[in-house]
């Protein structure tokens, strides 16, 4: 059977099948109305314009594969494009089904297909396979024999396993030129043969020779027409005619190639998009129509795990102390390294390894960042304080995976990676790299539950504190923290949880990331450690600028 958008399932369990919906309408007193759809796309712009059912139109099917309508798209083909047209709707498709594609084991297995896409009924004309359209050259057309047709339409009802599933029979005497009393005898043959609604069709521009069959017929049967040349009869009179439904056959597709045929126009002769950009729909339509926000709600729903998508948060709101001369126009992480700023590494960085949603935390000069691919928010006390204010600023972009880091940091590009598939709540990068003997020179030293042994095997280790005043160490640290944890999971939480006790705090504006990891050590939750050697560093002065461009050209490891 069909798929169904997420949205969509509970409103479905609420409303009657797509088979029950179009009996409904076939059924209906006042006049209903169908109109023409041949993809996906233009079947939910039928739906959102507010009709009840849609005509899957031979001629705007084969028009879409750029195929003559004379059964040149295989019926495999059309059921194809059938199954998309009915995934994206909610409402009932009657299938234009030509002359059923054959003979009575043909449309068997039609029907057997249809129903399996939830396609409501088909409607099938008796004319000869492979059909010509109706409009070209209809009164040389040859039809079916009366008694093969019946006996289409019954192998056809007697195929159906869905009770309300319906075959609706089209006449096509009136278009070969044949008179109202041959009309008429067809129809009731294939009414008695089991045919669940008649369709009578004509070529004339005015509407008299259906209102006659109309007359005539007098209800015995639901009657369809389609109002394509006589389109200037007033819709009233179809009503008065107790016409079942009136179908508004192909004008979907003659909108899109008339509308398509001069913008194409237009783009060749001006060779800019300036002039017809207002005039076609934007972008976000054409997401919206196809489902993109259902899609990242599922996302957000079904793939919370280690391999759910990562997003990142970058607190770059810093001058940078000791780079006064550098940074009068630009905050530090514009800084060029190698010819390429602090902050398009780390962009770069994360986008190889498709961590896409990425937000910077600006301060100061914000108009000077324009590294592309990344959301920014604003600071605006960042002169006043510390790097928890910046985070706060950002919060609406902590997903249920998320990479916070310092906006100054170089990296090689496995520890991002390592990091994404750490288990953990929160996970934080510890460098054990240390020079030995004096520890006075450390910033944001890491204490952990045990030092790193560097064997192959990865270890169970937590933080156990980070300390910041480096002369007043208490212990020897197991590492340096540089400036990159990962939250994940229920560590979202813990997160939120914590700056939000901590901003109840006088002194909150001071604090830094360390201060959080402290508190989240201190209020029972782990944070994993994932040790490195090496392998990165991060820009303060003038002497790490220098050497960060021999490590950008991996002179430095």
């Amino acid at each position: 059977m069909s798929t169904v958008p997420l949205s969509t399932t509970t409103d479905l369990k609420r409303q009657p099948s797509k088979f029950a919906q179009l009996r409904a309408l076939l059924e209906s007193k006042p006049t209903e109305f169908l109109m023409e759809a041949h993809n996906g796309l233009s079947a939910r712009i039928v739906e959102e314009a507010g009709f009840k059912g849609i005509w899957a139109s031979g001629l705007a099917l084969s028009s879409q594969f750029g195929v003559r309508d004379n059964n040149e798209a295989s019926w495999t083909q059309i059921v194809d494009m059938l199954e998309f047209m009915s995934d994206t709707t909610r409402i009932p498709i009657l299938l234009d089904g030509d002359t059923g594609y054959g003979n009575f084991n043909n449309l068997r297995r039609l029907v057997r297909k249809l129903e399996q896409r939830e396609i409501a009924g088909v409607c099938i004309e008796d004319k000869v396979f492979p059909k010509t359209n109706s409009f070209i050259y209809g009164e040389r057309q040859p039809l079916a024999d009366v008694d093969e047709f019946c006996g289409k339409l019954k192998a056809g009802k007697d195929s159906q396993n869905d009770p309300d599933f319906s075959i609706v029979a089209r006449v096509e005497a009136l278009i070969a030129g044949w008179g109202l009393d041959e009309a008429l005898r067809r129809a009731e043959a294939y009414h008695g043969a089991g045919a669940d609604a008649i369709l009578i069709h004509s070529k004339l521009s005015q509407a008299d020779e259906i209102l006659a069959f109309a007359r005539e017929w007098a209800g015995r049967a639901p009657l369809i027409i389609v109002p394509t040349k006589y389109y200037s009869t007033p819709t009233e009179v179809f009503r008065k005619a107790d016409i079942s439904v009136v179908i508004w056959a192909n004008h979907l597709i003659r909108a899109a190639a008339a509308a398509m045929a001069e913008v194409a126009r237009e783009i060749h002769a001006t060779e800019t998009l300036v002039n017809i950009e207002d005039q076609v729909a934007p972008v976000s339509e054409i997401f919206r129509l196809q489902g993109a926000e259902e899609l990242l709600a599922a996302e957000r729903r079904y793939t919370a795990s280690p391999d759910a998508e990562t997003g990142a948060i970058v607190l770059a709101a810093t001058r940078g102390e000791g780079l006064e001369s550098m940074t009068q126009e630009r905050p530090k992480v514009m800084l060029p390294v190698a010819g390429i700023p602090l902050l398009r590494r780390l962009v770069d960085k994360f986008k190889r390894q498709n961590i896409n949603h990425i937000t910077t935390v600006t301060g100061y000069k914000p108009e000077a960042i324009d590294v592309k691919g990344i959301s920014l928010v604003h600071n605006p006390d960042y002169a006043l304080s510390g790097e928890l204010s910046s985070l706060t600023c950002a919060l609406e972009a902590l997903s249920e995976d998320t990479i916070i880091t310092y906006g100054d940091l170089l990296f090689r590009s496995y520890i991002l990676r390592d990091l994404r598939h750490m288990p953990g709540n929160i996970v934080a990068v510890v460098d054990s790299a240390m020079p030995p003997g004096k520890t006075e020179n450390i910033r944001d030293a890491a204490f952990c539950s045990q030092p790193d042994d560097r064997s192959l095997f990865r270890q169970d280790v937590d933080l156990l504190r980070v300390e910041t005043q480096s002369e007043t160490l208490h212990g020897r640290p197991s590492g340096r923290w540089i400036g990159m944890v990962r939250v994940a999971g229920e560590g979202r939480q813990w997160l939120l949880n914590a700056l939000q006790a901590l901003r109840q705090q006088e002194h909150f504006p001071q604090l830094g990331m360390p201060d959080l990891l402290n508190y989240l050590v201190a209020n029972g939750h782990p944070i994993k450690v994932l040790y490195v050697n090496g392998h990165w560093l991060d820009v303060n002065n003038m002497e790490d600028l220098t050497r960060a461009g021999d490590f950008a050209h991996g002179h430095q490891q």
